[in-house]
This record gives structure tokens, sequence and C-alpha cells, in this order.
């Protein structure tokens, strides 16, 4: 059992190397084949903060290196031992389900050891501030911390002042840069690529760091974004970001190769940004009658959580274009490319440790 686990192993590591190193068309629809192994390419900061920082190489390495992460899952043998020995813990200041256990799944899947911190039974609720919360945990030596946080640029400050790589799993309306490279990888896994396609990311721009990556992310893959929205969730200051605003969903849809629906953050407003909700579903809700309209083959993706029935309707929901069930497989997968690449090339020669069971 050890020896064939080894070998497998040893196959994945040669195919993944080889892909990476001699594809010059990125495609992801290719079945993987197998055979030895070799030190992968590696991201060039020790951190992941936020698309800005990361080129469209390193976009298209990690989409890459998810590829084959992702066949992992299929196989008899589900994790590999390539973060062994390493430590992450993931320190989440608000609430989440699909990032943190996404990330906790993807770590452990590397045979990493993971400590999840929550924050509510933590030193935090005693006063502890969050530099002397981190450098506990450096004194513990984790070797990756994952941060969600609610004031923008925590991650960018904590990153600074600790020798642990620091992952940013969202913080306030900043960043989500993770969930930006699973979407970008989900949609490449669809159409190819993302040049020359038309993207529209709908709803409440204004409180989502998703949109704020997401629009980086796939502009930088060479898409046209389109943002669409009531004006009080899409303010006229985002043409900074050299994309297309819109107010008028009936017309957007009609447009857009890709529709990346949003909820409506009502945690994050402070005031009241449309009449209603039977009027914001009125007008900007992604309906099956809106649906007949789209484009064939038109891509459906949200970030979750949905709220059913405000920004896209129970039967969108069951259609075989929305796939947001498909970018949380994905996000596994992403987040296992970010951390073995984030590892600066993890020397494979561990690989022929392994002790037959």
């Amino acid at each position: 059992m050890g020896k064939l686990f080894c070998r497998e192993i040893g196959f994945f590591y040669e195919k993944l190397k080889n892909h990476i190193k001699n594809t010059n068309n990125f495609c992801l629809t290719q079945k993987p084949t197998f055979r030895t192994i070799h030190i992968m390419n590696t991201l060039t900061g020790k951190n992941l903060l936020d698309i800005q920082s990361l080129t469209t190489e390193e976009v298209e390495l990690i989409c890459k290196t998810a590829k084959y992460f992702k066949d992992v899952f299929t196989r008899s043998v589900k994790s590999v031992p390539v973060l062994r020995g390493k430590t992450v813990c993931t320190l989440f200041y608000e609430s989440s389900t699909r990032t943190r256990i996404s990330f906790e799944l993807a770590a452990k899947r590397l045979s990493a050891d993971v400590i999840n911190v929550a924050v509510s039974t933590s030193s935090v609720t005693k006063g502890e501030s969050l530099i002397d919360t981190v450098h506990t945990l450096e004194a513990m030596n984790a070797d990756y911390i994952v941060m969600r946080h609610g004031a923008s640029l925590a991650p960018h400050f904590l990153s600074k002042n600790i020798k642990a790589s620091v992952i940013n799993a969202g913080d306030g309306n900043h960043a989500h840069p993770t969930q930006a490279l699973l979407d970008t990888y989900s949609i490449i896994e669809k159409k190819g690529s993302l040049k020359d396609l038309t993207v529209a990311i709908v709803g409440d721009i204004i409180h989502s760091r998703v949109a704020r990556s997401d629009m980086k992310a796939f502009k930088k893959m060479g898409a046209k974004v389109i943002l669409c929205g009531p004006p009080t969730l899409v303010p006229d200051y985002f043409n900074q970001y050299d994309v297309e605003i819109s107010y008028d969903f009936d017309d957007t849809i009609k447009k857009a190769d890709v529709i990346n629906m949003l909820r409506i953050q009502k945690e994050r407003q402070t005031g009241a940004f449309f009449p209603s909700i039977r009027e914001y579903h009125k007008k900007f809700a992604l309906t099956e009658d809106r649906l007949k309209k789209c484009k064939n083959g038109v891509i459906l993706m949200h970030p979750g959580p949905v709220n059913r029935g405000v920004e896209v309707s129970n039967k969108v929901i069951d259609s075989p274009n929305f796939i947001m069930n498909e970018q949380v497989t994905n996000g596994v997968a992403v987040r296992m490319a970010i951390f073995y690449l984030l590892a600066g090339g993890v020397p494979f020669e561990d690989v022929n440790e392994v002790q037959e069971a």
C-alpha cells in the first residue's frame, strides 16, 4: 500500500511540473496523465494579500496548478504530503462557512497541521490586540496564517510584522483574492479563457470585497467587466477601475458571457440604499424570465451565501448554468495550489520517505 501511495504521488508531481513548465496554451479541458518527482515553480512573494500584487503569469500559474490539485479529489489517495510538518492557522474575525472550511480542507489535503482559532472564544475577547494574538501564534511556529478581518488592510499590517506567510481570506470592503482566483479558475474551466469575454458583476458593489478583487482579476486576464446595480450601490467613482457601469440589468444580461451575482450585504449597510427588497428584486434579481434573455451558454456565478428569492430566484439556482457549487469545489483546489506555491517549491524528496503501511 505504501509503495503504491508513493508511486501515485510521484506520477502526480512529475505531470504537474511538466504541464506548468512546458504548456504554452493555457487549457483546463485535458485529462491529466501521470509520471516522477521534481520541484515546482513558485510565487514571487511569501504572502497572498490582493490581486494587484500578482502578475498575469502568477494568476495563470495558480490556475494551472489548481487543475492538477483538483484531480486529487477523485483519486484513491485524496491527500499528498507536501506540507507535512507545516502548521496552518486560520484566524477569522468575521463569520465564514465556505472560506474557512475550504482553507482547512485544502491544508489538510496537503497534510498540514491545522489550528482553527475561534476569535469569539479567544483572548481577543479579553482585549488582546491583533499583533499580540499573531505573535503568540508565531511563537508556536505557525507557518501560514489565513486571516479574515473586518478592517481593510489588516492582513497587510500583519504581514509586515511577522515571519509567517499571510493569506488574505477577506479584509473589510477591500479584497478577497482567493475568491477572485477561484472565480477566475471556474470561468477558464468552462470557457477556456477569459480573454475577450464580457463579465457582469451585479448587486451590492460598494460593500463587496469580492467585486473589487474579481474585477481586477478578470481584467488582468483580458475580460471586459460591467458593474451593474442601483446607483447607490454602484457609485460612479468605480469608473477609475476602467470598467463599464450600468444601471439597467435587462440590458446588461444581453451582453454578458458570465454573470456574477452578489448578495445584498445588510450587515455592512448603514443606511437605506434602495426602497425595499421587493423593489430591488424587481429590477436586479436574476429570475427565470431574465435567464431566457441571456446568451446561450451563459455562466451564472455567486460567491455565496446566496439569498434565495432576493438576488437569484430558486429556479435559476437549480439551472445547469448556475455553478456556485462547482465554485466551492474549485475553491479547495485553488487554495491547495496557493499553499503549495507559497511554500516556495516544496522539495518532494520527502515523498520517497513515506513508509509502507
